[in-house]
């Protein structure tokens, strides 16, 4: 289910993954075009860049390889936002100069930032002209394979004293520094010589930066002309700590640091109410909680206990918006099954009904989950996650061996879930089974979140193998579990839409189908429980090494 606004925000703007390498120390060298692979070299056309770049006044784009600019000359003016991706690569974002909005920046590119902002204004913090020369490099068709250019830079720091350190992220907005004619500036320059990847393969890349080498030329130690115009000190950013290898602590953070990598594209997702983005946030979610309450022997009991509670209030604040989806796709996937037999009309009523329905209430609760993604106890949550991931309170039984803990905790989520679905398997049927098996299934889910995120390729193969087995038996029966609980779910929302629809009569019928098909899909749910009983308790995971 998805709003208009995906479409309002989208623009017209470009996507694409930007690789480039910097460096310093000498001008642009001769002989490029000899390098293997390489036909010929072209010229670029000179060209004079003039960017404006924006972000908090405590730099929490920058700390976070973030970068939004408004750059004017050269082959593609316009707003541009930098991502993070691996290695030397980004995501850049393109947007048409007059795409800013009341507070002098895109709306779309305010709101992918948000999960950085976190309720902070963003405002011009450096003004950067350049001007850029260079060769393009080409193959024997003429494609164009990466571009080497020398760019002589000329940085202007904006309203330089009120630009400051890292504190707590948390909270409300700050104000922005006054810009105009009062404020102090910093004035610096440098050159530097820049290799962006176009046609080309990382292979050329490497071959580009041996010969840059061969002449003198060094990588430069700022990852953005931004980051070198504002100094080491404000463009500083808290690297994780290293966690010794082969150990549980490195096991189960490189999982949560991996997780919590994913989560500010989610963010941004939600906010644009892309297609099924509450739900994968959700699960990122849960999969964070997971590992908190799988590994809690590992952390500081209090800090990993308030996370998960966070989590786990983040998770139902997601939740009423993906209930009203899972709803309505449920309820009209039904009534596509329900015999017409001269009832077409009443259908289409009744599918119009529900499509409205659930429409409103996903609206509803999207509308109140991203209310909250806006205030403090969110950002905070964000916060808080991102302390944890870069200097997680490990306690001394973290240095264990990564696959002996990993056997210990899959052992132990083992036992919970068989015990939890011993217990409901032997209540009678009726609402305490129901809930009995909703516990079974929320073990089964943690179990498989626990095995999913430990099949790390720092493990030895073998464990990795009996991981892999011990979730996919864990996901076979969470998956199980999970259509019985929609079931009842579903059985418990048809009477009550039988019950608030004032025009019940005609719709009865297609009612207690869609009841009676429930009824038989949980059944045939329990049916199967004792068979994925035996599989998850089969083979315990005593030793993965």
């Amino acid at each position: 289910m998805t709003l208009d606004l995906v479409g309002t925000c989208a623009g017209m703007g470009t996507n694409h993954t930007e690789t480039e390498r910097k460096y310093e120390g000498g001008p642009l060298p001769r002989g490029l075009g000899e390098l293997r692979g390489v036909a010929a070299t072209e010229p670029v056309e000179p060209q004079d860049l003039d960017a404006v770049y924006y972000d908090t006044v405590d730099l929490r784009l920058l700390r976070r390889r973030v970068t939004l600019r408004r750059r004017s000359g050269g082959t593609d003016p316009g707003w541009h936002l930098k991502l993070p991706l691996d290695g030397d690569s980004r995501q850049e974002l393109r947007l048409p100069l007059d795409a800013a909005g009341g507070d002098g920046t895109p709306p779309d590119f305010a709101v992918r930032v948000k999960a950085f902002t976190r309720g902070a204004a963003l405002v011009p913090v450096v003004h950067l002209r350049t001007r850029r020369t260079g060769v393009a490099l080409k193959d024997e068709e003429g494609a164009v394979l990466a571009q080497v250019v020398e760019d002589r830079v000329t940085a202007q720091v904006l309203a330089a004293e009120r630009l400051t350190a890292p504190g707590d992220e948390g909270g409300a907005a700050r104000p922005g520094p006054a810009t105009d004619g009062g404020s102090s500036t910093e004035v610096s320059g440098w050159t530097e010589v820049e290799v962006e990847l176009e046609a080309g393969t990382p292979d050329l890349l490497d071959r580009v930066d041996a010969a840059l080498a061969d002449a003198g030329l060094v990588r430069s130690p700022w990852p953005a002309k931004l980051a070198r115009a504002l100094g080491p000190d404000r463009s500083r950013t808290a690297e994780p700590t290293a966690l010794p290898t082969g150990t549980a602590g490195a096991l189960v953070m490189a999982g949560f640091r991996e997780h919590l990598a994913r989560l500010p594209a989610l963010d941004a997702a939600v906010r644009r109410a892309e297609e099924d983005s509450v739900h994968q946030l959700r699960i990122t979610t849960r999969r964070l909680r997971s590992l908190l309450r799988g590994h809690r022997r590992l952390f500081d009991r209090d800090r990993a206990d308030h996370l998960a509670d966070e989590l786990r209030w983040l998770g139902h604040l997601l939740g009423d918006a993906r209930d009203q989806e899972v709803l309505g796709e449920q309820v009209l996937s039904g009534l596509g099954a329900v015999p017409a037999q001269g009832r077409r009309s009443a259908l289409r009523t009744l599918r119009g009904l529900v499509t409205a329905r659930y429409d409103r209430g996903y609206r509803r609760a999207w509308a109140r989950a991203v209310s909250a993604m806006d205030g403090p106890r969110y950002f905070t949550l964000l916060a808080d996650l991102e302390a944890f991931a870069t200097d997680p309170p490990l306690h001394a039984r973290a240095d264990r061996d990564a696959s002996d803990h990993l056997s210990d905790v899959l052992r132990q989520e083992q036992r919970r879930t068989v015990k939890r679905l011993d217990r409901a398997l032997h209540t009678e049927p009726g609402p305490q089974r129901d809930e009995a098996l909703h516990r079974a299934r929320k073990a089964a889910k943690r179990a498989r979140y626990t095995a999913e995120g430990g099949r790390r390729p720092s493990l030895p193969k073998r464990a990795r193998k009996r991981t892999r087995t011990f979730g996919k038996r864990m996901k076979k029966l969470h998956k199980v579990l999970g259509a019985y609980q929609d079931s009842v779910v579903e059985r418990r929302e048809l009477s009550r839409l039988a019950g608030e629809d004032p025009t019940t009569a005609p719709h009865a019928f297609a009612y207690g189908v869609l009841h009676e098909r429930e009824r038989e899909r949980a059944d045939a749910a329990v049916r199967r429980l004792p068979e994925l009983r035996s599989r998850a308790a089969r083979r315990k995971p005593t030793r993965l090494s």
